[in-house]
């Protein structure tokens, strides 16, 4: 049967996690990309491993301390951001390394977990997501699509122009602030299914697909959106099917959907080039030449 893998709970609960995941991640990495901050999902993943070290450790769900040390390490980014200056990027170094050294650690402090559950987290697994972590995802993933839909036009005044939005009169700290706090909860959701180390990919890579056939924000968003969700379902499937990393596939599935929206988005660049020089051309040959000035004429 063609649609045998809907059969299995895990890959029900699986697929769940995937829709979600391709919503939101592609809805605030669009931000992450104009603001130019493309490797933040990178840095914040890293950080949530140390989340995940302590879940296992307390005997907690991984999920959600994976959330609140995310959370935390994204506003501890926020403010070096802010005040760090010269030395902003060593602090930043130090944070993220040191957060996945500390989650390693810490997971192997544990007497639940294991160098197993550390690869799942790390690059994804379809087995290990839970009708838990299918609440908690689904809980995350809605107050992601609340900030990024209903907050859209304040996150892109920001994103475009900090000192335009701080002249407007938009609280520009607290929404840098919301930014990394949503990106955050982003990473932590998208963890069972793509995995910390690859979660940054899911973020940029469907907008930058977007972005070489559309050049309105609206419809970037929409199209990441749908390429993120696209290809977070086929990966997932191809996972079942192959028995191969669901992160990896997932991952190799948008970039080459970046490649071929980029083949089809040159010719198409160029052509529209092309028809704006003709009308261009046209329109200088129907304006009339000007007569000279009778002080120009020679006699």
């Amino acid at each position: 049967m063609m649609l045998e893998f809907l059969n299995p709970p895990f890959m029900q609960r699986a697929l769940i996690a995937a829709v979600l995941v391709g919503i939101t991640a592609p809805a605030i990495g669009i931000y992450l990309v104009q603001r130019r901050q493309a490797l933040m999902g990178d840095g914040i993943g890293h950080v949530a491993m140390t989340g995940v070290g302590l879940g296992f450790l307390l005997s907690t769900n991984p999920v959600w301390m994976a959330t609140l040390v995310a959370v935390a390490g994204s506003v501890v980014m926020e403010l070096i951001r802010w005040y760090g200056r010269t030395r902003g990027d060593i602090a930043l170094a130090m944070l993220f390394y040191g957060g996945m050294a500390g989650g390693v650690m810490l997971i192997n402090l544990s007497d639940t977990g294991s160098n197993a559950n550390l690869t799942s987290f790390l690059f994804g697994s379809l087995s290990t997501v839970s009708d838990e972590d299918v609440t908690t995802i689904a809980v995350l993933a809605a107050f992601v699509v609340l900030v990024t839909v209903g907050l859209r036009r304040q996150l892109f005044a920001v994103s475009q122009d900090e000192e335009f939005a701080r002249v407007t009169g938009l609280p520009v700290r607290a929404i840098n602030l919301l930014v990394a706090v949503t990106a955050a909860v982003t990473v932590t959701v998208a963890m069972r299914v793509v995995g910390l180390l690859l979660v940054s990919a899911l973020m940029v890579v469907p907008v930058a697909a977007a972005q070489q056939i559309s050049k309105s924000f609206r419809v970037t968003f929409v199209l990441a959106v749908v390429i993120g969700t696209a290809v977070t379902l086929a990966g997932t499937v191809t996972s079942y099917y192959q028995d191969v990393p669901p992160g990896a596939t997932i991952v190799l599935l948008a970039i080459a959907a970046f490649v071929v929206l980029t083949a089809l988005a040159t010719p198409l660049a160029r052509r529209r080039a092309r028809s704006r020089g003709a009308e261009a051309d046209r329109c200088t040959l129907e304006v009339p030449a000007a007569r000279p000035a009778k002080d120009d004429v020679q006699v």
